[in-house]
């Protein structure tokens, strides 16, 4: 199966990391560098449906991205310790450096002693800084710099550029071994997930004016066709079904053909086979027609049957606000202070960083709520605002609530 990995980290690790990865039968990378490891969140965001997993040169960029909950793919990064920091080890000494004295950073101390300890080297003179989320590459030039009279091993790139005028630093880059370990454990993670997202979904959908259909049917990387007794046919995949559904949380296309029609109810089913899908969507088209005029049920195998609660017609603004709260898995105070925002600023964007702190929560939590409105087609996004620093350059989205 042939799968594209996303290969992020600094400009002279991405080409050897990726032409690593391409050794891989099969394989093929796309190559983001960056100039500093705060880029790495941002340039995941902006690729995120273009890989099928992501392979980051190091831990710290993973760590950032995962923080800042960008990641919708598989994912992996080259751990620093073994190969890589022996290999360290063994050029230090042949400069006439004592290994036995060192200033490390991002890697555990437990990875270290364990490494030094397979080396048959004492550890009592080390100085370890270890990765926590905190960390940034100005705490890990201020610990260096505390301990001078020692060497310095650093897995940051911003810091290496700042040191490099002293005396002996030196940056780990990773071995070819690390490399294809790390390559070996995303691929049976992407290679699994690339596996489920493939699942059949078949879709039977009840109503009177198709107007629209072939549309979302577009939108889910599917096809729609005339069934049996006025119902429609909509065949996709489960990847496409699960992101547009937000994780199975709702459906937004139920909203969208309401508008136009009194009746709407759609089944969907997934299964490993055509058969078993279609049987399943049956299923659940007759649970929706239970419901009401307007609803969706998806049907899994295990006699499991997920309800997506019957939407008002009627524009969006007029949609009742604890159904989009309970499709969206957001508050209703939460719903009510976006709503304040939205009339606030009247048609104008908000950054991810204004809607955080109207919300009084992290920007991260923020990015996770407006990502979900995005994909309820409540929120769009409409660019990127510079933030000034070194950080990700801040989303701009224009509320729709």
């Amino acid at each position: 199966m042939a799968i594209l990995i996303g290969v992020v980290g600094p400009h002279d690790l991405v080409d050897q990391v990726a032409a690593t990865c391409e050794e891989q039968p099969g394989v093929s990378t796309l190559r983001l560098d960056y100039d500093h490891e705060a880029q790495a969140p941002a340039i995941v965001e902006a690729h995120a449906n273009a890989v099928e997993g992501w392979l980051f040169t190091g831990i710290v960029p993973y760590m950032l991205a995962r923080d800042a909950d960008v990641l919708t793919r598989p994912a992996a990064f080259v751990d620093y310790t073994g190969a890589t920091l022996l290999s360290a080890l063994v050029r230090l000494q042949h400069q006439g450096q004592d290994v036995t004295r060192l200033s490390i950073d991002t890697l555990s101390a437990a990875d270290v002693t364990a490494t030094f300890a397979e080396a048959g080297l004492p550890t009592e003179d080390l100085r370890i800084l270890p990765y926590r989320p905190e960390m940034t590459s100005a705490k890990a030039i201020a610990f260096h710099r505390r301990g001078s009279e020692h060497p310095v091993i650093t897995c940051l790139s911003s810091a290496h550029e700042a040191l490099r005028d002293g005396p002996h630093v030196l940056r780990l880059a990773p071995s070819v071994h690390s490399v294809r370990v790390a390559l070996r454990q995303l691929l049976l993670t992407a290679e699994g997930q690339a596996q489920e997202d493939a699942q059949i979904a078949l879709g039977l959908i009840e109503v009177e004016n198709d107007e629209g259909l072939l549309r979302e049917a577009t939108a889910l990387g599917g096809t729609v066709a005339a069934f049996r007794g006025g119902t429609h046919l909509l065949v996709t995949t489960r990847g496409p079904l699960h992101d547009a559904s937000v994780g199975f949380t709702g459906l937004p296309m139920l909203a969208r053909l309401a508008v136009h029609n009194q009746v709407v109810r759609v089944g969907f089913g997934l299964g490993r086979s055509a058969a078993e899908a279609e049987s399943l969507a049956r299923r659940a088209l007759a649970r929706a027609r239970r419901i009401g005029d307007v609803a969706a049920v998806l049907s899994l195998r295990a006699d499991t049957d997920i309800v997506l609660e019957s939407v008002p017609t009627g524009p969006a603004g007029e949609q009742n606000l604890s159904v989009i709260a309970r499709r969206v898995g957001l508050s209703l105070p939460t719903l009510e202070k976006l709503l304040e925002a939205r009339a606030a600023v009247g048609d104008e964007p908000l950054t991810t960083r204004e809607i955080a702190d109207r919300l009084a929560v992290q920007q991260r939590t923020a990015r996770r709520m407006l990502h979900r409105l995005e994909l309820a087609g409540l929120a769009e996004r409409t660019g990127n605002l510079t933030s000034g620093s070194s950080g990700r350059p801040l989303t701009l989205y224009r509320l729709t609530l």
